[in-house]
């Protein structure tokens, strides 16, 4: 899917794909419930090689992807407080109390997803996923700060102009779970400023 796509997509097509992703009852995400001390909080990050638009070659693709990668989170029990998956790039931020075994379970997911994508594509080798990054949540701020991060990257990338028009992420249920004072007061007293800044092209 090119970063235009959703652009092109009427008013009535985006929200016809808002409420088929309802209908699926697609996971939401969790709202925060902090877990015990051998349970660590991460924000996982992993993008495609070259920042290439291969996850969002469509919108069946992105929502394939976006599926399986919350049900493989969804059968290791795993707490996903939220997620964000864009063209080229997804997010995660969730506790794991066995980081190796979630960053496997990942390159699985990756190596699944490039076969059968090469394969519907007749482009056999092509690398897909270029690398996976996680960074420990040092403090409550910091996840908070993860939080709003995650939740605007759709609107910092420019595919929409609001968190809740993002159909591949867990803010509309972020924003129709939280009040929206509560939602503000986040926003302004944990401000993204420059954060994530030179993880990812810019250009994407």
């Amino acid at each position: 899917m090119s970063r235009y796509l959703w652009r092109k997509l009427t008013t009535d097509q985006r929200a016809e794909l808002l409420e088929w992703r309802k209908s699926r009852e697609s996971p939401w995400h969790s709202l925060p419930h902090f877990t015990s001390e051998g349970h660590h909080r991460y924000h996982i990050t992993a993008a495609c090689f070259d920042h290439q638009p291969i996850i969002g070659k469509n919108p069946s693709r992105m929502e394939s992807f976006s599926q399986n990668l919350l049900a493989e989170l969804h059968r290791e029990g795993l707490q996903i407080f939220t997620w964000c998956v864009l063209p080229n790039h997804y997010h995660l931020l969730l506790a794991t109390d066995d980081l190796p075994c979630l960053i496997r379970l990942l390159g699985r997911l990756h190596g699944r997803s490039s076969r059968a994508w090469n394969s519907e594509e007749t482009t056999p080798g092509r690398k897909v996923f270029f690398r996976s990054a996680d960074r420990k949540i040092r403090s409550d701020a910091h996840f908070w700060a993860t939080m709003n991060y995650i939740h605007n990257n759709p609107v910092h990338h420019g595919y929409v102009g609001k968190w809740d028009e993002w159909p591949w992420g867990g803010a509309a249920e972020y924003l129709a779970t939280t009040a929206p004072a509560e939602v503000r007061r986040i926003w302004s007293d944990f401000p993204v400023l420059d954060y994530g800044r030179g993880w990812d092209d810019a250009s994407i």
